[in-house]
């Protein structure tokens, strides 16, 4: 009995260290991210004629990742690349709206019907007030345990690292084209992601920001030039109100196979817990209409549109 418990004792002790070193390894751990025009794909693919590009463009740009990135070469030359393709795609366009995904950060616009809807029912508003938008896809980390790791270690603390990444491509993109403006568009974990890039722009006028379905322990530092909508007007977001009770009944009667009923949305988090309320599409009345509200307000006729 004496030696079960001390193999137990070592077992976990072990489990312990092994946790900690991945964690501090994460730590030290930072994903580039990746950029991608909306149903084209990655925007490093598309290299740009660099003979086009401003020469103190490109050597803001390679600053920008010698900062982030010092001497780690490889996301050194990526971040670069991304950041000058961005700027060539965006250089005659009056906006760029940027959607950052929920649960782990790796999705693509793609893989979120609501917000698909959403998305391009913002292109169509801001095309109708007579702007010409670049529409952008953001994945904050890749499809690995290691950045699962990362990505927790970040979300837990308001994304320190991967929100400064994003907020200084915004911020290359305003400084270099004065002609921009830019959405930050997030859903679920992404409004949290969202929400820090624009405290680190919050002085910058040029920025703004649609969040939907916060979740429940977040409150937002940020209001001034932020949209934020956590309720569809069909059912109240059990996920952003912190109704667990809900989510957990939901969830086990899926699991044994109970339709929901019509009027229930099926929202999800992180693909399996159940979350009813926490699906957002640009049909659903309070989506549509606060949205459009804000489009119009900040940059329709009596915004500010020049």
């Amino acid at each position: 009995m004496m030696i079960n418990i001390r193999k137990l004792g070592i077992l976990l002790v072990l489990t312990a260290v092994l946790f900690l070193g991945t964690a501090l390894l994460a730590l030290s751990y930072s994903d580039v991210g990746l950029t991608d025009v909306v149903g084209v794909g990655e925007i490093s693919q598309a290299v740009p004629d660099l003979s086009t590009v401003p020469e103190s463009v490109v050597e803001d740009a390679t600053a920008l990742a010698r900062e982030l990135f010092g001497d780690y070469q490889d996301k050194y030359d990526e971040f670069v690349k991304q950041l000058l393709a961005t700027y060539v795609e965006a250089r005659d366009k009056d906006f760029v709206v940027i959607f950052n995904p929920g649960g782990w950060g790796w999705d693509l616009l793609e893989g979120s019907p609501g917000w698909r809807s959403i998305f391009y029912g913002i292109k169509s508003e801001l095309e109708s007030l007579g702007y010409n938008p670049l529409m952008l896809n953001y994945r904050r980390t890749n499809e690995s345990l290691r950045s699962v790791i990362d990505e927790f270690t970040e979300v837990v603390r308001a994304y320190p690292s991967k929100a400064k990444n994003l907020a200084r491509r915004v911020e290359f993109l305003t400084d270099h084209l004065p002609q921009i403006k830019v959405i930050v568009a997030g859903e679920s974990n992404g409004t949290i992601f969202s929400d820090s890039v624009m405290s680190l722009l919050r002085d910058n006028p040029r920025v703004y920001s649609i969040q939907t379905g916060t979740p429940f322990w977040h409150k937002n530092m940020v209001l001034d030039r932020t949209l934020i909508v956590n309720d569809n007007g069909i059912i109240p977001d059990s996920f952003s109100r912190g109704d667990i009770p809900a989510m957990l009944w939901a969830s086990f009667k899926a699991l044994l196979g109970l339709s929901p009923p019509e009027d229930e949305d099926a929202g999800r988090i992180l693909r399996y817990m159940r979350a009813p309320g926490h699906e957002y599409r640009w049909q659903y009345p309070n989506v549509y209409s606060q949205i459009t509200e804000f489009l119009e307000k900040n940059f329709g006729s009596g915004g500010d549109k020049y």
